[in-house]
């Protein structure tokens, strides 16, 4: 009798032991790369722009070594039994290409001077930005997701009443249709005048444009989503006695959740870019203004550093959204990716 017919379970899990022993060759490779950056950064002086030189280079190139340093452990044989190390085995043919992106960067920028300045910052002054002036960008940050919070709430609330109103009602879709037609497609940007001219503050206006933005595809498929639910569940219903009250709220909206959520996926994309532009035109704090603000000053690396703050946190926030739709639909769990 051999081992397998012993232990069975051992021997389906051995190419798995396997696997996560041997050595991770595109690890060590990004981590080569990644050292050549760190050493390109530090060892070729920079060229000096205007009357100084870009500052925190030291820091990046020690950064840029730590991170060898972490890919080579990482790398090693048994490593990759750790649950963390194996979701850096899965990111590494991206840190491989960023680590060449990174180094053609540097090189064009800091060290050849090939794009002009200061339009083009080199990757160390993105570190200058968050050490000197993380306190303004940290407040933008603070007083966008504010604004975005009361105008999507407030926008995905009104959108969901809506759609469900007129996704059962056949005479309020009557009426609420047309206008849904009319105004829905109109870009919110288009009405900023209008919004900053009958609204007391440029925040209210603000948060206006945000909850119309949203209110238009969370009604859509709200109303899509309640539209098609199939009629035999409402006459199964209704035989075991449903009042039109069960019908809406325990039929009807949770037949409509998926399309719900595709809603507000639309619609916070959509917030997205209605409050970057509000922002900009006339709200006093915000990412929007921080980045008009840093172009007006010609300060482009700040500006930089806000646009990778910017895709991080919306791209974390619809991550969120897309946590709390599996969590609620887990019978519908990796329908939708993201």
């Amino acid at each position: 009798m051999s081992s397998a017919d012993v232990l069975p379970g051992a021997a389906a899990g051995a190419p798995s032991a396997m696997r996560h022993g041997r050595l991770w060759k595109t690890g060590i490779a990004a981590a080569v790369l990644w050292a050549g950056v760190g050493g390109v950064t530090l060892a070729w002086p920079n060229v000096e722009v205007g009357f100084s030189s870009w500052g925190y280079t030291r820091e990046f190139g020690a950064a840029a070594l730590a991170l060898a340093i972490v890919l080579l452990l990482a790398a090693a044989p048994g490593a990759g039994q750790l649950r963390a190390v194996r979701a850096l085995h899965r990111a590494g043919p991206w840190l491989a290409a960023l680590a060449v992106a990174v180094g053609a960067w540097e090189i064009t920028t800091a060290k050849l001077a090939l794009l002009p300045s200061p339009f083009f910052a080199p990757p160390q002054s993105l570190i200058e930005v968050y050490a000197t002036d993380y306190k303004r960008l940290a407040d933008s940050l603070v007083n966008s997701l504010w604004l975005l919070a009361n105008g999507f709430v407030l926008g995905a609330a009104a959108g969901f009443l809506t759609g469900v109103a007129i996704g059962w009602s056949r005479g309020l879709g009557y009426w609420v249709h047309p206008v849904l037609r009319f105004l829905g497609p109109v870009p919110s940007t288009a009405l900023l005048p209008m919004a900053f001219f009958f609204f007391p503050s440029s925040w209210s206006a603000a948060v206006f444009l945000i909850a119309l933005a949203t209110w238009f595809p969370v009604t859509v498929l709200t109303w899509s989503g309640v539209a098609g639910v199939n009629r035999a569940y409402y006459d199964v219903a209704r035989t075991m006695g449903a009042n039109e009250w069960f019908l809406v709220l325990r039929v009807a909206i949770p037949a409509a959740l998926p399309q719900v959520f595709v809603g507000l996926f639309m619609g916070l994309g959509a917030s997205f870019s209605v409050l970057v532009a509000a922002e900009m035109m006339g709200v006093k704090s915000g990412l929007g203004w921080y980045l008009s603000w840093a172009q007006g000053w010609a300060s482009y690396a700040n500006m930089y550093g806000a646009l990778i703050v910017m895709a991080l946190v919306f791209s974390g926030l619809i991550t969120l959204l897309f946590l709390g739709r599996d969590r609620l639909l887990a019978w519908q769990k990796g329908v939708v990716k993201w």
